[in-house]
């Protein structure tokens, strides 16, 4: 349905929405899902149909023509950005003369970090039906639009009575056991993983930096103009494509720099790395980070331990650093389950992924009670 009248339609971009509107139905917590964040993706072009995210987001209105509920979604013609691997997937569509592509996704583009994807207001009582008849609403455009399938990327964990399948990864988070100081957290590792993150902090002194961390009115545009010099070598050095546009960071310093956290390297006052992160009311989401020289363990300097530093601080709960990374287990980051929804219509191939989704599933529990075992601490 797409009359500005019905119940429910799709919007082909955030701009046709009211601001006040979304985030009045979202809540002003969490960053990701906030009308400013997702608007500045598409205005700076970083979100698009030539970037292969055309936006399709499912609005629901009341008989008021107030959001009830909402759901960020793209029509994809690629896999690139989601961090929920399915190229096997497009690659046996592929073998078997289908196409994957295009697909339905809904997710925070570029940003791997656990969320609602169906947000309900707050004023919805049977929250659980509500979001089965979403999804079933969804499923329905889906098959109108013909694509191949439908993602739900970084839900929290889901019921199991959904009519999807579901999808477990791993991450790795902090969490704060209301630590007094970072010494007081250090005390609770072991012996030597604890100096092994004394030394490795040594590197500020030996190579005489100045760490400043940034929120809000503080953060200036030489600070980003900075900053995306720092991404541009990190994403020509490791991913090769650079997602995010110059103008999708100016636009979140304008809109939304008090829920951003820069932290800075000076060396003879002069900016050498950098580090961007994102608040919530209980969280600090980990995102990018850059160095313009070669310094051993800044990156675990700038975008871990100061994390943790600033979290103990201001009494935050978890610190998600981003996707990946066994190497974060033994500087404190603790394996942590993340959870993804597929519905594919093709039914050959919902079998076949069903099945291994279970096998990936075992090999997943296993890996993360291998990884618990071996925790840094005492």
């Amino acid at each position: 349905m797409s009359s500005q009248y019905s119940e429910y339609f799709f919007a082909s971009s955030i701009n046709i929405i009211n601001k006040d509107d979304w985030n009045s139905c979202v809540g002003d917590d969490h960053p990701f899902t906030r009308y400013e964040y997702l608007h500045a993706l598409e205005e700076s072009k970083s979100v698009s149909n030539k970037t292969g995210w055309k936006p399709h987001h499912y609005i629901e209105k009341n008989e008021n023509n107030k959001i009830i509920a909402l759901c960020p979604l793209y029509i994809k013609n690629h896999s690139f950005g989601e961090y929920i691997f399915d190229h096997a997937w497009a690659e046996a569509y592929y073998r078997n003369g289908q196409n994957y592509y295009p697909k339905l996704q809904s997710a925070i583009p570029f940003t791997p970090v656990t969320g609602k994807r169906i947000i309900l207001n707050s004023k919805i009582k049977n929250k659980k039906n509500k979001i089965k008849f979403i999804i079933n609403n969804i499923i329905k455009e889906a098959v109108n639009l013909n694509v191949s399938s439908l993602h739900f990327n970084f839900v929290p964990k889901p019921d199991t009575d959904l009519t999807l399948m579901i999808r477990q990864g791993i991450q790795f988070h902090w969490k704060n056991k209301n630590y007094k100081s970072f010494n007081n957290f250090l005390d609770s590792l072991s012996s030597r993983k604890r100096k092994a993150i004394k030394k490795e902090r040594e590197c500020v002194i030996k190579n005489n930096l100045e760490i400043k961390l940034l929120t809000g009115k503080l953060i200036k545009k030489e600070h980003i103009d900075f900053f995306y010099d720092c991404y541009l070598d990190t994403t020509g050095k490791k991913w090769g494509s650079t997602y995010l546009t110059k103008k999708f960071f100016l636009e979140l310093l304008t809109t939304f720099n008090d829920k951003i956290l820069l932290i800075i390297a000076y060396q003879k006052n002069k900016m050498v790395a950098s580090a961007i992160n994102f608040l919530s009311q209980t969280h600090l989401y980990g995102r990018l980070w850059g160095s313009k020289c070669d310094i051993p363990f800044l990156h675990f300097e700038l975008c871990y331990y100061q994390a943790i530093e600033y979290a103990i601080k201001n009494k935050l709960k978890v610190v998600e650093a981003g996707a990946q990374g066994e190497h974060k287990l033994q500087r404190g980051y603790l394996p942590t389950n993340t959870w993804s929804l597929h519905w594919i219509k093709e039914r050959r191939f919902s079998e076949a992924i069903k099945k291994y989704l279970e096998t990936e599933s075992k090999f997943i529990d296993i890996q993360k009670e291998n990884m618990e075992e071996i925790n840094p601490f005492k």
